[in-house]
């Protein structure tokens, strides 16, 4: 049932009856009028008079749990709990799930197939039958969920029964909001429930799928194909576990639809959190699916209902780019409606973990994050797999050797790297589909070796766009709220997230150069304390540290030597490696190490970068000394357990100490040695 309410809940009847009895009409309080409302006590003498409760505090009680596990009705100016008082309540429409005609029941995906199609046998199937025609319950949603979800197995019928409930009916717009948030990824999500839960009237329009890019397409089904890599490669390294005196006999098998499988099941099973029901009935919010356009400064229109608002928050993310090259986009178009043929498998991270089939040969364009930690794991699964670029290099943010460390690794598992692509030719179908079911492709670069520009052609049967993002800002008609933007760059905001509209913020992937959810979920935090509460916070304050999840991890926070460069600030740089941690040496995981920047003159740290194994894990550590103004020189007397990886980040401040011990400082405490012999 999902933790749905069956439709005799003793809780829903008297609920409706405790609606049915009451007089709803427009009040006046001073100088106010409060539309389609109830007094209090009057409903307490309607529960005790038709025997709902036996006394006045009973009924408090009952009423106090109407309010708040059904989120049936609410003080009209969000004051007040239930009471036994002359206060006046109204009942809150915050939408909901339509009914079914058919089953009587709610509306849910499962509705829309065939019932053979959902069943357990023949999930992994799905791929290859035609997808059902969701139009008659959708119709007027700008998203075809299944032409971006697939297969549609049970588990992605419970996400898209929590992100993107078909037959959802949106609440009726009450009066003005507080705060109307467009866009309900990492950014939106907080600040819809943040705003709602001090009291604020929120409306949250959400055109896709709620939990943004994060849930769906990234952080988490991302790091549950990375886990499954991490163990395939663990137990077929034959050295590594040799070392230990460890032997596997016999071959390591790699169910990939099984791996997927579990991808897709972790996804929904973590999915509720961000569901459509339980922002509207948990936490107060009413969730409009659709999309959203400004009608002027202070007001938005989606699905042709008008909103008003005191304050608005743009925070609609981003969306992967393609790239210029012959037959890309046409092929990609083909991935999420193949009509009668065979899917190819031109993906970007939006339908990357749709996969059922393992590709033979994958084409990665990108060698950024998205790009090598899917890389990675691909090809520790089995499949061959070929990152190309254009700047000779991964990873550009990173320390040039830190990039290399990562990228040694990379190549030792068996990626091959094009880093020297001048451009990107044309990609077509051979005309041939492979045993995996896969139609094979041809794909065609120029690329420069040995100062020679050279066309090399490649055959694949996947390849993964993984070239950037691109903020989503156009379609809302920011023009008539007065809301600049650059369709690169996204949003214009100043430093309190502010847009050139007063009244309207913006938080996210669509402002900011800072891709990350972490860093979504602090600028919403930002966000509502400057647009609710007259806040002076400032983005540029945020301490925002980030890693990237390959083999060894990379994870920084802070400015990079070359930052501190440009800003003409020396520095000092302090590093400790893995090969000479204890833990580390007993783990066999001695790659890597930790680089502290400081102050040339003092112990502020000023940046960090950790590479290496659970590095970030371990950065959290120094961004908390950062935070905290903490010198690095006091990390040195932090005591950590012996043996871990983190002692690495203690013996740094050991070697900033080191530094203090001048000549003069060595000559005193040897005078103080001497004289207490």
């Amino acid at each position: 049932m999902n933790g749905e309410k069956t439709a005799n809940d003793p809780l829903d009847t008297i609920a409706a009856q405790f609606r049915a009895g009451l007089e709803i009409k427009d009040r006046k309080y001073r100088f106010s009028t409060f539309p389609e409302c109830f007094v209090g006590r009057e409903a307490v003498d309607l529960m005790v008079r038709d025997g709902l409760s036996s006394n006045r505090e009973e009924a408090v009680q009952l009423g106090q749990s109407i309010m708040s596990e059904l989120s049936l009705f609410e003080h009209v100016t969000r004051d007040h709990q239930f009471k036994d008082d002359h206060l006046f309540y109204h009942f809150v429409e915050r939408g909901d799930v339509s009914i079914n005609q058919t089953t009587g029941k709610k509306s849910t995906w499962n509705d829309c197939l065939d019932p053979t199609t959902s069943s357990k046998t023949n999930m992994q199937l799905q791929p290859d039958i035609p997808l059902p025609d969701l139009e008659c319950y959708v119709p007027r949603k700008d998203f075809d969920a299944a032409s971006n979800v697939w297969p549609l197995d049970e588990h992605n019928l419970t996400l898209l029964n929590h992100v993107h409930p078909t037959g959802w009916v949106d609440p009726k717009p009450q009066n003005k909001y507080d705060l109307v948030v467009i866009g309900a990824g990492a950014a939106g999500l907080v600040t819809s429930s943040g705003a709602a839960g001090v009291g604020a009237r929120v409306a949250l329009i959400e055109a896709n799928l709620l939990g943004g890019d994060c849930l769906n397409v990234g952080c988490v089904p991302s790091k549950a194909l990375i886990h499954a890599a991490q163990l395939a490669h663990t137990v077929k390294n034959s050295d590594f576990l040799g070392d230990s005196g460890i032997f596997i006999n016999g071959n390591v098998e790699i169910d990939f639809a099984k791996i997927m499988e579990r991808i897709r099941r972790i996804r929904a099973q973590i999915s509720h959190h961000d569901s459509a029901e339980r922002f509207t009935k948990e936490l107060g919010v009413e969730v409009f699916m659709g999309r959203a356009s400004f009608v002027d400064k202070t007001s938005v229109v989606v699905n042709g209902e008008v909103l008003r608002f005191n304050k608005a928050v743009i925070a609609t993310g981003g969306y992967p780019s393609l790239i210029p090259m012959q037959g890309l986009e046409e092929l990609n178009a083909l991935n999420t409606h193949p009509g009668d043929g065979p899917r190819p498998y031109v993906m970007t991270n939006e339908t990357f973990f749709n996969m059922t089939k393992q590709p033979t040969a994958l084409a990665v364009i990108g060698p950024g994050v998205i790009g090598l930690e899917m890389a990675q794991s691909m090809q520790r699964l089995g499949t061959a797999v070929t990152v190309m670029g254009r700047s000779g290099r991964i990873l550009p943010k990173e320390d040039l050797d830190h990039s290399k460390i990562i990228q040694n690794q990379i190549e030792k598992d068996g990626v091959a790297f094009k880093l020297s692509v001048s451009e990107y030719i044309s990609i077509e179908m051979s005309g041939k589909v492979l045993d995996n079911g896969l139609p094979e492709m041809k794909f065609k670069i120029r690329e420069e070796i040995n100062g020679e520009k050279v066309i090399t052609e490649m055959l694949v049967d996947a390849v993964l766009v993984a070239t950037g993002r691109r903020p989503n800002v156009t379609g809302m008609d920011l023009e008539a709220a007065g809301v600049e933007y650059d369709s690169r760059v996204g949003i214009k905001v100043n430093d309190r997230l502010q847009t050139t509209n007063s009244k309207i913020f913006s938080a996210g992937d669509c402002c900011t150069t800072f891709k990350f959810t972490h860093a979504a979920d602090f600028m919403a935090r930002t966000v509502i304390r400057n647009a609710l509460f007259f806040g002076k916070d400032k983005m540029s304050n945020l301490l925002i540290p980030y890693a990237t999840f390959t083999d060894p991890e990379i994870a920084s926070v802070g400015l990079y030597g070359k930052d501190c460069e440009k800003k003409g600030i020396n520095y000092r740089t302090f590093e400790k490696n893995f090969a000479d941690n204890d833990r580390a040496i007993c783990d066999g995981e001695t790659t890597g190490m930790v680089r502290i920047r400081v102050e040339e003159k003092s112990d502020k740290i000023l940046g960090a970068t950790i590479i290496g194994k659970g590095a970030g894990n371990m950065i959290s550590e120094i961004t908390l000394a950062m935070q905290s103004s903490t010198g690095l020189g006091a990390l040195a007397a932090v005591i950590h357990p012996y043996p871990t990886n983190a002692e690495a980040v203690r013996q740094s401040g050991d070697l900033y100490n080191r530094t203090k011990l001048t000549t003069s400082v060595k000559s005193i405490l040897r005078g103080l040695v001497k004289v207490q012999r």
